[in-house]
């Protein structure tokens, strides 16, 4: 089921919901410039099994509204959309998963409105604190110190926006899928084209928003509240994690109070098929769906 949800004066959010409407609610954040259908539908389906599971694009995405040049916004203001489209579902609370940019968002969302979260699944995303990661030896390491994107990622988001007819678009989204898949696991490159013509024909065309990029970053700390949290929270581990490469999970799980870590072998910062049984297997076992591993 399809909703439009009203964000801010003029400013609109698509979400979509699966799953029966009596199961305990969850809500799936994605990571920047990218639409809620970034999260597969095999993804998607399986978990909405056991939860009435809601996608949403964030403003500049997909069929969300486009307005950030005449309507500018800091990427705490992304935060609290996901809050609105709480709201405007009528939902009280719910279980939350983040990836990349999202995982930031549900951090926030752990931070300033705990009463909200259920629980709080965060995938390839750092942690918003300047807490140091301390080594399994004993030393302690500052956050600025960890290691940063790779520079092959690095190199594909610096290229400017440009035009290059539709299939092109597609060559240039499939290969940013490359980089992002890291190099543990085979790329489906007929899949990634796919889900992209998916996403062009949902959003309507093919122009590349920079929006996330250009938002305001600041005031997105959350140090103490982090380490005093309530919130139950699972970081996933991605061993071919090439924008926050190891020891980046395991430095968010030492960061959020009570937070554990499972490892999805062979991820990157994609969500291929093959990883998509364990991750769901995963977030199942966190959310409190029994036997979804076999037995608890």
């Amino acid at each position: 089921m399809d909703h439009f949800i009203d964000a801010a004066p003029g400013v609109r959010l698509w979400a979509e919901e699966r799953g029966p409407a009596d199961a305990p609610p969850l809500l799936l954040v994605m990571g920047a410039q990218t639409s809620g259908l970034g999260w597969p539908d095999e993804l998607v389906d399986a978990l909405a099994s056991h939860h009435r599971v809601i996608r949403y694009d964030h403003r500049d995405t997909g069929r969300s509204t486009w307005a950030f040049d005449q309507q500018p916004y800091a990427v705490t203001d992304l935060a609290e959309d996901a809050i609105t489209v709480l709201d405007g579902l009528g939902i009280d609370r719910a279980h939350v998963v983040g990836m990349s940019l999202g995982g930031m968002l549900t951090q926030l969302l752990i931070a300033d409105h705990p009463d909200r979260v259920l629980s709080a699944t965060l995938i390839g995303t750092s942690a918003l604190s300047t807490t140091p990661y301390v080594r399994p030896d004993g030393t302690r390491v500052p956050p600025e110190d960890l290691p940063g994107i790779a520079p092959h990622v690095l190199e594909i988001w610096a290229r400017p926006a440009e035009e290059r007819g539709p299939e092109g678009e597609l060559d240039a989204r499939v290969a940013h899928w490359r980089a992002l898949a890291g190099d543990q696991l085979p790329f489906d490159a007929e899949g990634a084209r796919a889900l992209e013509r998916k996403i062009i024909e949902h959003t309507g065309h093919r122009a590349s928003s920079t929006a996330h990029g250009r938002a305001d970053t600041s005031g997105m700390l959350r140090t103490e509240e982090l380490a005093r949290t309530d919130v139950p929270t699972l970081v996933i581990s991605a061993p071919a994690e090439p924008v926050f490469p190891p020891p980046h999970a395991q430095h968010l799980a030492q960061v959020v109070r009570g937070a554990r870590t499972v490892e999805i072998p062979g991820m990157g910062h994609a969500l291929p098929r093959e990883v998509l049984a364990p991750l769901t297997a995963a977030i199942l076992d966190h959310t409190g769906v029994p036997d979804c591993t076999g037995g608890r």
